[in-house]
Order: structure tokens, then C-alpha cells, then sequence
């Protein structure tokens, strides 16, 4: 559910500063609370004066605002220079408060957990009552979904990218194999990049397709590919591990908002759903039904690259997201 570091270095980056609103203590969908909450935060545009040009840009799983950057300008999937963009840190990535930097024990946390604290940020921090539009990719997306069911009326336009408003069995399983992996490693106190090694491993599989991979690293380049693996990344497993949980509790469907069918009655916003249709990390069964129901434009795309559709087919997609985000 990491978008490939190619797409993110497209672009030098307009590099933007790391910014923080401190939310206080901020009590969680399950009755716990995040003691002395931050949310991370990057701008890149100008706000017009009438406030009407502001776009929520949430992470992707395991990335950072930083990492948005190359995504961000004129050209780009979003450009800054017509519109206001807010790039925030999803909670649990390591920017925003996570297992790596907060309270021990970390409150177990949800995708809604995390659109609350997005609209938080907005509305006590940056004082914006209303956005021209939310995108987000992956997990990104199953956020902007999220913000669909959750706030009806906040946005005019939402344009989730290869997210899911409700995680199926296969979607499950992948984010269990990874769960297990990096819990198997705190219970015998293992070294945890061991398990990240085999997490990383299993997140690979299913990032690309079997035939994107089979035709693009041959057995002879397997090795160095291997080494890739085993690099350390940015995220501790206690965070990679608080996503994963996050994200398996993903369902627009669920507590107040009553069923998917429920859900989509309340979706108020132009949506654009954009679709990997040999996407193996995020099934795309969902969003393409949710798309049906509530009556969204889509963008699917066929290549073989899986969840990499988005850089594998980034022309077309800026194309389309540019036009749907300008009301074209």
C-alpha cells in the first residue's frame, strides 16, 4: 500500500516545512484517548480570500507528507498553483502521533480515528470550515472514502485512488500475513528488522502483479532485488503494525453510519473513484461498487503494474484527477 519511491522523486519537491497542530488530548472511536495529540502537516499554495480553494491531501500507508511532495505542484496530480493543498500526516506514521512517539501503550486507532483528526486539524487549527476537495491514495484513499461517509457536506469534491471504503477477505489476509509477521517478532523478542525483512517481503508480492514482477526482475537480478528487502525503512514495526490494524478495521459501513448502502445515501461530494483493475493490495471490487451506488465518475486502470497503476499509468491519472479536480 506504499507508492513506489520513483513516483515520489518524480519531483525535486517544492519542500515544503513540517508543520504541527497540537490537538490536545484527543479521545478515539473506542473511548481512548491520545494523550497531547499532533497531526503533521505541510501547505504548498496560497488560500484565496474567500477560502475556497483548499484541497486535503492524507497519507498513503507507511508514507509521510515529505513523501507527497513530487505529487504536488503545476503538472503534477495536484497543482498548487490553483489550489491550497494540505498534505497531513496520517496518525501512525511516525510524524503524527504514533506507537514511535506517543504514550505506551498506543491506543489502537481507526481510519475514522484518523479523518477526525484531520477535521480537527482544519476546523480548530488552520480555521478551514470547508474544502474544495479531499484525494488521498491507498490507504489515502480508503481515508478520503471515510471522509466521504463521515462529512458529508465538508467537501464539494473527493476523489479516492485505488482505496477501498470496506477491506474484503483477500485485503484481510494480506494485511494479517504482515500483522503476524511483526507479531511474531515482539513475542519472542526477536530483532524486529528480521520481521520487517519478511514483511517487506510480502508487501512486494502484492504491490505489483505476478507478471509485472516476473517480466521486470529476472532470477539473475533477484539478489540485489533481495537486497532492497532487507534495507531498513523509515517506519518502526510499532507503527507500520498500528496502520495495518487501522486499515483492517476500515467500513464506511459501520456504527452511525448504518450499511455501505446507508453510507453512499449520504455522500454529498463529486466524487471521482479512480480503480486498479489487477490491483492485488487493494481489491477493487468495492470501490467500484461504491462507485455504482453513488453514482461517482471512474477512472479504472488496466495496466499490469497492480497498486503501482498509479505511476505505471500517472499520465492518464493526472489528466483525469487535473480536470475532475478543476470541475471539467
Amino acid at each position: 500500500m506504499r507508492v513506489l519511491t520513483f513516483l515520489l522523486l518524480a519531483s525535486a519537491g517544492l519542500q515544503a516545512a513540517q508543520q504541527f497542530a497540537e490537538l490536545g488530548d484527543f479521545t478515539l472511536e473506542n473511548g481512548q484517548t491520545i494523550r497531547n495529540c499532533r497531526i503533521g502537516y505541510r501547505t504548498f499554495g496560497s488560500l484565496k480570500a474567500d477560502r475556497t480553494n483548499a484541497v486535503l491531501f492524507p497519507t498513503w500507508f507507511s508514507g509521510r507528507t515529505e513523501d507527497l511532495e513530487g505529487l504536488i505542484g503545476p503538472g503534477k496530480l495536484v497543482d498548487s498553483s490553483k489550489f491550497y493543498v494540505i498534505a497531513v500526516d496520517a496518525l501512525g506514521d511516525g510524524v503524527s502521533s504514533s506507537p514511535s512517539n506517543g504514550q505506551s501503550p498506543f491506543p489502537m486507532f481507526t481510519i475514522r480515528d484518523m479523518v477526525k483528526s484531520q477535521h480537527t486539524m482544519l476546523t480548530d487549527h488552520l480555521k478551514i470550515s470547508h474544502l474544495h476537495a479531499v484525494i488521498g491514495i491507498s490507504m489515502g484513499g480508503m481515508q478520503t472514502f471515510e471522509w466521504l461517509a463521515d462529512y458529508p457536506e465538508f467537501s464539494d469534491i473527493a476523489v479516492p485512488i485505488i482505496g477501498s471504503p470496506r477491506l474484503t477477505s483477500t485485503d484481510l489476509l494480506l494485511c494479517q500475513a504482515e500483522l503476524s509477521a511483526i507479531d511474531a517478532s515482539a513475542n519472542c523478542r526477536c530483532n524486529p528488522q528480521t520481521a520487517m525483512e519478511t514483511v517487506n517481503a510480502i508487501h512486494q508480492f502484492a504491490l505489483y502483479t505476478p507478471e509485472y514482477r516476473a517480466t521486470h526482475t529476472s532470477p539473475a537480478e533477484f539478489p540485489a532485488f533481495k537486497e532492497t528487502l532487507e534495507a531498513p525503512g523509515k517506519m518502526t514495526p510499532a507503527d507500520w503494525a498500528s496502520q495495518l490494524r487501522a486499515m483492517m478495521s476500515m467500513d464506511v459501513g459501520r456504527g452511525n453510519v448504518g450499511s455501505l448502502d446507508a453510507a453512499a445515501q449520504r455522500v454529498k461530494a463529486k466524487t471521482l473513484v479512480v480503480i486498479s483493475e489487477q490491483g492485488h493490495m487493494v481489491n477493487p471490487i468495492p470501490a467500484r461498487n461504491f462507485a455504482t451506488e453513488i453514482h461517482a465518475t471512474t477512472l479504472e486502470l488496466h495496466g499490469n503494474c497492480g497498486h503501482m497503476a498509479t505511476s505505471c499509468e500517472s499520465f492518464i491519472l493526472y489528466l483525469v484527477v487535473g480536470a475532475f479536480l478543476a470541475g471539467n
